[in-house]
């Protein structure tokens, strides 16, 4: 039985007597106070790991199950890829010093070959993260025009757009649910150029959007589709009558799952999820990548990745190709286990597709503090998701399943699962 949490202090606004900061910190947090408090009063909240034994983690003296992490393919645990380092280290240094424009190792003209092959794209360009994308290349690609971005899309898209905005494009938000919607908009723009931003597997409730009829409506209207599948890459791909299961093959994303082509539309994603690397990536023209690379400013002024993360890049994809396809088997059964005996106890989820992304909104927003008390108590670390990281409607938590977790682990969260339905009084059907 996992020993009781340490005990953590209570919330306490920020105090007047802070100097030079008293007026910031002095200043309401609107919709953030909730996330606030939390990180002051739950240990499930900007928590500090001490330990790890595989998917078991220990804070402080607690030792809990890992149901937050996004390291889908298990690639962190690997030691094929873990002894893959020391020798790239050893030929590369841990860090090269330059920014891309300036020089690159070969690593990473090898890495966007590679990578473009596995996406069936017409080429590729590397960037430290996705956050780092969307800040520049949102900008880069929508210039003075007109940008069109999904309500509910990543907040790391949202700013891109603000930052395209305080450079002189245009904003407006759409329901990526309603292609319609989205033709009425670009219908009635008359600026150039026009980018639509998208999220691709959703990272709260696993679910994706209709991509097929919004690329169709994008290529009608003469605008470009962003679309950001940071929690499909390395999940899904593309489709086969021999495929293992439901999630398709090889990993290549949403694009080639749905059996769609690149035609305007620009692909990102990264390698921070499944393939446990930090490492970026946007598919695109090769003419685009060239325009791109002068005017992203992650290429043309940062620092790029270290050599360990470009190693477990190249190791990654040569398990992947080896044995991605069985891993990924395991996954699904793992998830398909948990949303049967989810639906078997009456416990709702958002998840409609199947993938290891689960969110599990709760009835009572105000009950999330003590029922993420209870799944740390019961040994059931996972994600929380307060307001306003979710709508309202949809607080609850997220169970992310990875291939590293053990089937000892999935069958003590069902467990406990099953005491939070008796627990906590169940959200309405809505989304």
């Amino acid at each position: 039985m996992p020993s009781t949490p340490q005990q953590l202090p209570t919330f306490k606004p920020p105090l007047a007597s802070t100097g030079p900061f008293d007026r910031l910190l002095s200043r309401p947090l609107g919709p953030l106070a909730e996330l606030a408090r939390l990180r002051y009063t739950h240990p499930m909240v900007d928590s500090i790991v001490d330990e790890i034994d595989g998917r078991r983690i220990r804070i402080g003296d607690h030792w809990l199950s890992d149901f937050a992490s996004c390291n889908y393919l298990g690639f962190d645990l690997n030691p094929e890829i873990i002894a893959a380092v020391p020798e790239y280290l050893a030929r590369w240094g841990t860090h090269p010093s330059w920014s891309r424009l300036i020089a690159s190792p070969r690593l990473f003209t090898e890495i966007e070959d590679e990578l473009t092959d596995l996406l069936g794209a017409e080429d590729s360009l590397v960037i430290p993260t996705i956050t780092h994308i969307h800040l520049s290349i949102i900008p880069a690609l929508a210039g003075k025009g007109a940008i069109f971005v999904d309500r509910q899309a990543h907040r790391t898209i949202q700013e891109g757009c603000l930052m395209a905005r305080a450079q002189g494009a245009t904003v407006q938000r759409f329901d990526d649910s309603n292609p319609a919607q989205l033709e009425e908009l670009l219908r009635a723009c008359p600026t150039h150029p026009r980018l639509v931003c998208i999220d691709g597997v959703n990272s709260m409730t696993g679910n994706t959007p209709p991509l097929a009829e919004l690329a169709s409506v994008c290529r009608t209207n003469d605008a470009i589709l962003y679309v950001d599948d940071a929690h499909g890459f390395g999940v899904i791909g593309e489709r086969d009558v021999c495929e293992p299961n439901p999630y398709g093959m090889r990993g290549n994303s949403l694009v080639r799952h749905i059996g769609e082509n690149y035609d305007g539309i620009i692909l990102v994603g990264g390698f921070s999820k499944a393939y446990s690397s930090l490492l970026a990536f946007v598919a695109c023209p090769t003419e685009v990548k060239n325009y791109l690379k002068i005017t992203a400013s992650p290429y043309t002024f940062s620092g790029p990745s270290p050599v360990a993360s470009l190693a477990t890049v190249q190791a990654g994809l040569r398990l992947n190709a080896k044995q991605g396809d069985a891993i990924r088997t395991g996954l699904h059964h793992k998830t398909a286990r948990i949303l049967d005996e989810m639906v078997r106890i009456g416990l709702r989820t958002l998840n409609r597709s199947g993938l290891p992304i689960i969110e599990v909104p709760i009835g009572r927003p105000e009950d999330v503090d003590a029922l993420g008390k209870h799944l740390f108590k019961r040994g059931i670390y996972v994600t929380l998701a307060p307001y306003p990281v979710v709508p309202r409607g949809n607080v609850g938590f997220r169970v992310q399943v990875t291939a590293a977790n053990t089937d000892e682990e999935i069958t003590h969260l069902i467990s406990v699962l099953d005491e939070v339905a008796g627990m906590f009084p169940p959200a309405a059907e809505h989304e």
